[in-house]
């Protein structure tokens, strides 16, 4: 890579057949091998067969995003009296850290021996790097155990105040990567509430009820149904990209969110720490990328399901707090669990 430092590929395997390769290059997942209700594997996560791919234009596939996952509004916020400037990279906002964020950096990768295959990676973030405060050092934990489960650990640590909010941008196709699109998948988000967006996709500071919108998946649901109703704030996403306030019960690994591709039988299920999660339909992938083979990631190609704080948090004090103080830890999980049915 550009700073001498080598692109590194680890690979996790359970006794099923389960395969996940990670890359250390923005702590990517660059594929995942899960089984369909017949027993046949597929990769379900949009990337590159070379690192190349990775290393060139592409919306966030499989990596860590960090230091503030989703979007800050005018690329700014005030904390501690002080207001601190961010560049913007989505129009008038910063969106996932910056142009520079964690998923552009060189990871340090540590494998651990036990139980189940296990990859720590670590980055020690400079204080005022993409304009955030603080000397951060960031570790994810990823470990694939037996019951075809990813758990991903977050923590970080700070000298200074700052806001801290990472998390995963996984794609998905559960039919297979590079396999048409995902309008079949069926999804289930365990979440009452959302926070409604501007046409700059900012949060508006409001807490709204999904009863009565398209965004309601409260029951399981095509994401094709309604995708394209007459909805403004499907408009102002071209489709699904919200934050969802997910209805927990006190702390703990809680579930968020299950998709299921009714053709292949695979599912997917989403357990988190965090109090949202963010709902994203790849509603700008547009044929242009070539993933492996050579075959293009058409519009609508893949979910994510971006466990998070809520975005633009900093500039809202409603929202729960993404404040990181010195001496205490950040501290999430969240499992991405495979099966069938």
């Amino acid at each position: 890579m550009a700073n001498e430092r080598t692109m590194e590929l680890f690979t996790l395997a359970n006794a099923q057949g389960v395969t996940v390769k990670i890359t250390n290059y923005g702590g990517r997942i660059a594929s995942l091998l899960a089984p369909d209700r017949r027993g046949k594997m597929a990769n379900v996560v949009l990337g590159f067969d070379r690192p190349e791919g990775f290393l060139g234009n592409n919306p966030f596939f499989g990596a860590i995003i960090g230091r503030y996952a989703n979007r800050i509004d005018n690329a700014q916020f005030t904390l501690g009296g002080k207001v601190y400037h961010l560049p913007a990279n989505n129009g008038k906002n910063c969106l996932h850290g910056g142009p520079n964020g964690f998923d552009k950096k060189s990871w340090t990768a540590r494998e651990i021996q036990g139980a189940s295959p296990a990859l720590e990676l670590t980055y020690y973030s400079e204080d005022g790097e993409e304009g955030f405060p603080g000397n951060l050092t960031a570790k994810v934990t990823y470990t694939l155990g037996p019951n075809n489960e990813l758990k991903m650990e977050y923590t970080a640590t700070t000298d200074k105040e700052t806001v801290v909010n990472l998390t995963n941008h996984a794609y998905f196709n559960l039919a297979g990567a590079e396999n048409g699109n995902i309008l079949k998948h069926e999804v289930v988000i365990d979440a009452d509430h959302y926070t409604p967006i501007g046409p700059s996709l900012i949060p508006t500071g409001k807490i709204e009820s999904v009863a009565g919108t398209p965004l309601d998946f409260r029951k399981r649901t095509r994401i094709g149904a309604r995708i394209n109703d007459d909805f403004e704030q499907l408009k102002y996403a071209m489709g699904y990209d919200f934050n969802y306030v997910l209805n927990r019960k006190g702390p703990g690994l809680a579930f968020a969110a299950r998709v299921a591709d009714p053709e292949s039988g695979r599912v997917l299920e989403v357990l988190t720490t965090l109090p949202g999660i963010q709902f994203y339909t790849g509603n700008h992938l547009d044929g242009t990328i070539r993933g492996s083979d050579g075959r293009v990631y058409e519009h609508r190609g893949a979910f994510c399901l971006e466990t998070q704080h809520f975005p633009d948090s900093p500039n809202h004090p409603n929202f729960p707090s993404s404040e990181l103080k010195p001496g205490q830890t950040y501290q999430t999980t969240t499992v991405f669990r495979f099966g069938v049915e």
